[in-house]
């Protein structure tokens, strides 16, 4: 969603770089374009106003001029402001001392509010809860049969005693599903009632009186994240019917400019609680201001995906990975299926490859990215027998062809995977001789993804240093005498002193495509087996 108001902000950052001391001149540029690449994101002109003018006011202080890198120092204002607009500290459930919680949930007609329900009790199932759905949504046709097959995908229990349709009292449903939940030990209920429109005074009455009815611990406003300015104005109308406790967005995944996201929050003193980002139940979760700060600057999101990779790579057969290696055994294809299972449980690998750090120079590589390409992979190694898998050395030309038969694929894919893999066998074992990771590595058994091009970790750039290599070039020098140029320069700033910013986020971020070995032993514990060796 935030792409565009991503690439702005970063476009208008590296104007910033290298700059030893910042006028007042460069402070009121970047403001401009600030402004304009937020107003262009459809966020509300209040909003605006007031987060220009505290970044304007820090630029200009001794917290900016007097710092190092005063560019920096401005990203880091503007990222702090940010994480301010969009709520500030991740806001959690607040849970009843004494069972069952009860959440309701409001919003307008079309905001997603009956899929969302599914979403929440698919996530607080994950989280240890029972929660039970109550269809308090009488008005709106069908919407009590929506609401069980929601019900049904997430693993919930449904309380639907009327048809709905116009038919049935939605408080007296929601008054009576407290004892059911009691009875049947829920200890969370989500109370789905009918969308409206914050002008229609008979349907808000009906909130307030079903929140008067059950008291809830919770009140969340779901909003579609794509309606722009449009949410400020709406949810002050909901603020003020029915006084919720926490904003969903929904649809964060969608191709609106975001400004939803930015105002809302702001303008109603309200915290963003959850956000879904895409269909699948999966899809849906906590929300981090700071976080989701990180990514609109383009500094990734590292933290989500380790979680991602802890919640679903199996603890067992990343422990069992993580002795092989520190015993110096090869990793084998066996342990290439796991990870990429373990890959795949993780969800839309376009996403995930989207939360690493500077990621938004290569977004027209992830765009073209096809996620069934890992599907295609798997089927190759499938496709081969216990034997060859656990050595693939035996693998032959014959071996090879009946592989690509069998995985409905070329033998030229084949060899493609077989050259990727051996590029993680590599870095395997480096990590166990050192812990490092040879020349931006990538994912076990992600480097060189087909379809991928040349993003960080493809295995196009290491195949052309080997090439250099061959040829006897020294200093793996390029052939290319621009490049060689390029390369004499850089090596005469680095003695001189004059070091470049990396490629990577507006802060100068991470060399992605460096040479540089990354310590393993640096990264949390636990980071889903993808990185054995972690802290």
């Amino acid at each position: 969603m935030f792409n565009s108001l991503s690439d702005r902000l970063t476009a208008t950052f590296k104007n910033l770089r290298g700059k030893g001391r910042l006028s007042e001149a460069d402070v009121d540029g970047t403001i401009r374009e600030i402004r304009r690449a937020l107003l262009d994101a459809d966020v509300a002109l209040p909003v605006v106003r007031a987060f220009t003018g505290r970044i304007r006011e820090r630029a200009l202080s001794e917290e900016v001029s007097g710092a190092l890198n005063p560019g920096q120092q401005v990203v880091k204002v503007v990222n702090d402001e940010l994480v301010g607009i969009l709520g500030g500290e991740t806001r959690r459930l607040n849970y009843a001392k004494r069972p069952p919680t009860v959440i309701m949930l409001a919003g307008l007609q079309g905001a997603g509010k009956t899929t969302l329900a599914g979403k929440l009790a698919y996530w607080l199932k994950s989280e240890g809860h029972r929660p039970m759905l109550v269809a308090a949504d009488l008005q709106r046709p069908n919407a009590v049969n929506q609401l069980e097959i929601v019900g049904e995908r997430a693993g919930a229990f449904v309380y639907a005693p009327e048809p709905g349709n116009g038919v049935g009292n939605p408080v007296q449903v929601a008054t009576d599903s407290l004892e059911v939940a009691k009875a049947k030990l829920h200890d969370v209920v989500i109370v789905d009632t009918a969308g409206r429109l914050g002008i229609d005074e008979e349907l808000m009455q009906q909130a307030a009186d079903i929140r008067s009815a059950v008291n809830p611990d919770e009140v969340l406003f779901v909003i579609d994240a794509m309606i722009g300015q449009d949410a400020v104005k709406t949810a002050e109308a909901f603020l003020e019917g029915v006084d919720f406790t926490g904003v969903v967005l929904s649809k964060l995944d969608g191709d609106s400019r975001g400004g939803a996201a930015l105002s809302v929050a702001e303008v109603t003193g309200k915290p963003i609680m959850f956000a879904s980002t895409g269909e699948s139940m999966k899809e849906f979760g906590q929300f981090h201001p700071d976080r989701m700060a990180d990514r609109i600057l383009d500094m990734g999101d590292i933290m989500t995906l380790i979680e991602q990779a802890e919640k679903n790579f199996d603890e067992k057969e990343t422990a069992k990975l993580q002795k092989k290696v520190e015993a110096g055994e090869d990793f084998d294809l066996n342990d290439f299926l796991t990870q990429m299972s373990g890959l795949k449980k993780m969800g839309s690998m376009k996403k995930m490859l989207g939360m690493m750090p500077g990621m938004s120079q290569y977004k027209d590589q992830l765009e073209n990215f096809d996620e069934r390409e890992v599907d295609r992979v798997e089927a190759i190694v499938r496709s081969m027998t216990p034997a060859e898998r656990t050595n693939p050395k035996i693998l032959n030309g014959s071996r090879r062809a009946r592989i690509a038969k069998g995985a409905g694929t070329t033998v030229t894919a084949v060899n493609q995977l077989m050259e990727r893999f051996t590029q993680a066998q590599k870095m395997m074992r480096g990590m166990t001789r050192g812990g490092g990771m040879p020349g931006g590595g990538g994912m076990p058994g992600m480097g060189g993804m087909p379809g991928m091009g040349s993003m960080p970790g493809g295995g196009a750039n290491r195949k052309k240093k080997a090439v250099g290599k061959k040829k006897g070039r020294k200093g793996g020098q390029s052939g290319n005498p621009a490049k060689r140029a390029q390369q004499a320069q850089a090596l005469e700033d680095k003695k001189a002193g004059k070091t470049k910013d990396p490629v990577g986020s507006a802060f100068g971020g991470v060399d992605l495509d460096g040479d540089e070995e990354f310590d393993m032993k640096n990264l949390p514990k636990g980071f889903g087996g993808m990185f054995p060796g972690g802290k």
